[in-house]
């Protein structure tokens, strides 16, 4: 009898400090590390639960990570007090990662952003485990860009020098760094303070479930009765935003293009596919003067994204083009293009511009004024949907994002 010999699975903890019962966990957490199980990984992920959002979807994610062998290791997340708060959720994954440590042996820490990064580090120093920098972005920056951190406030300023001096500790200790930006990477590799012969990094952006995010897996009945839901007529145009409004996407510049948009387009209604609150969207636009029977409204969970996006004849998104945008990757853009609509969006954001143009998959507009929105024509039927979603799938597809994945935890390893 032949025998074969199975290599034991790659054991990997991965830390997020988003929740996995958050739609971004779904999205871009899980995915990732479903497709690495496959691959000979074996996870423990512990991540950082908003206490509503967790009641509601937690037997969701288990289930999702027991079918894939996954070791879910939920802890609560703590808003308040600001600094202290953050500083106690760290001690409680050093704690927490020790202790699995002890019983499992973890190869590998894979740090999503600058939070878990302190436990991957300290587990670097003391056990020689691996530390992959999955960084994000640049966090620091983002809330200082954001009005979150003011730098007038010494309190603030004193914080900003710390996590700045964090992040050069990081980026020089680790062992692999993640960047989501060919943009962001190019940023960081100018930093006088890395050496260009040891530093590795990898540009990994957002990805998509292509599988998912695709036209010909939507239900045509289910389409026509949301479309009934929503009072939504073979004669609309509906211009589509997805995703949650707050600090970085532009609510009043996004509406004042849909003012200018639809006062010569009648047909045209506005779809929010968001879990804000309308009311206060509808707030904003009645003071530019938009009927709110133009706007619509949809909150869903990640799985039935695709469903609302095919409603879209074109989408819209507005991020401001701060300094920390260098590095962001929308993971709404990706979805879009998945899904075969076009988007209209702004310059200066990580790697859009590029993508929009290689892929032509839209518009940039490099000014957000009136007179540069009257200029624009959504004209959907000039995009070749079949082009626009073999774009996403080159770009964004979700087994190049593992496999890319799988490549960093192979190199560090030397295996």
């Amino acid at each position: 009898m032949n025998l074969i010999l199975m290599s034991k699975p790659i054991r990997v903890l991965y830390i997020s400090y988003d929740g996995m019962t958050d739609s971004l966990g779904q999205s871009q957490v899980i995915p990732y590390i479903e497709g690495l199980s496959k691959r000979g990984f074996s996870f423990h992920l512990m991540s950082f639960e908003k206490e509503e959002r967790f009641e509601a979807n937690r037997k969701m994610i288990a289930e999702r990570c027991v079918k894939s062998n996954i070791t879910w290791i939920p802890l609560s997340y703590t808003k308040k007090p600001p600094i202290l708060s953050t500083i106690k959720d760290i001690r409680t994954a050093l704690k927490t990662a020790k202790k699995y440590h002890e019983q499992v042996g973890f190869e590998i820490i894979h740090c999503r952003s600058y939070i878990s990064a302190f436990v991957g580090y300290a587990f670097q120093k003391k056990y020689g485990t691996k530390f992959v920098f999955d960084m994000r972005g640049f966090w620091a920056d983002e809330r200082v860009d954001g009005k979150i951190w003011n730098l007038k406030n010494p309190l603030f300023k004193m914080v900003y020098s710390y996590f700045k001096n964090k992040e050069k500790t990081f980026l020089q200790a680790a062992d692999y760094v993640v960047s989501l930006t060919e943009n962001g990477a190019n940023e960081i590799r100018s930093w006088d303070y890395l050496d260009a012969d040891t530093f590795k990094i990898k540009v990994i952006p957002c990805c998509v479930d292509v599988g998912l995010f695709n036209p010909e897996a939507i239900n045509p009945h289910r389409l026509r009765e949301l479309k009934r839901a929503l009072g939504i007529t073979p004669n609309d145009f509906i211009l589509g935003y997805v995703g949650s409004i707050g600090t970085w996407y532009m609510l009043d510049e996004m509406l004042a293009f849909f003012k200018v948009f639809s006062d010569n387009n009648p047909n045209a209604k506005f779809l929010f596919v968001t879990g804000e609150n309308p009311e206060m969207i509808k707030g904003k636009a009645t003071e530019l003067g938009i009927n709110n029977e133009k706007l619509l409204f949809a909150s869903t969970v990640h799985k039935y994204v695709p469903l609302h996006i095919a409603l879209f004849d074109y989408s819209l998104f507005f991020i401001q083009a701060a300094y920390s945008k260098k590095a962001s990757s929308p993971t709404k853009q990706g979805e879009i293009m998945a899904m075969g609509v076009p988007v209209l969006c702004n310059a200066g954001v990580g790697d859009t511009d590029y993508i929009v143009h290689k892929y032509e998959s839209g518009q940039v507009l490099t000014e957000l004024t009136e007179a540069a929105f009257a200029k624009v024509n959504l004209d959907a039927a000039a995009f070749d949907k079949n082009k626009l979603r073999k774009g996403a799938i080159a770009f964004f597809g979700l087994e190049n994002g593992v496999s890319r994945f799988e490549e960093v935890y192979r190199n560090v390893l030397n295996r």
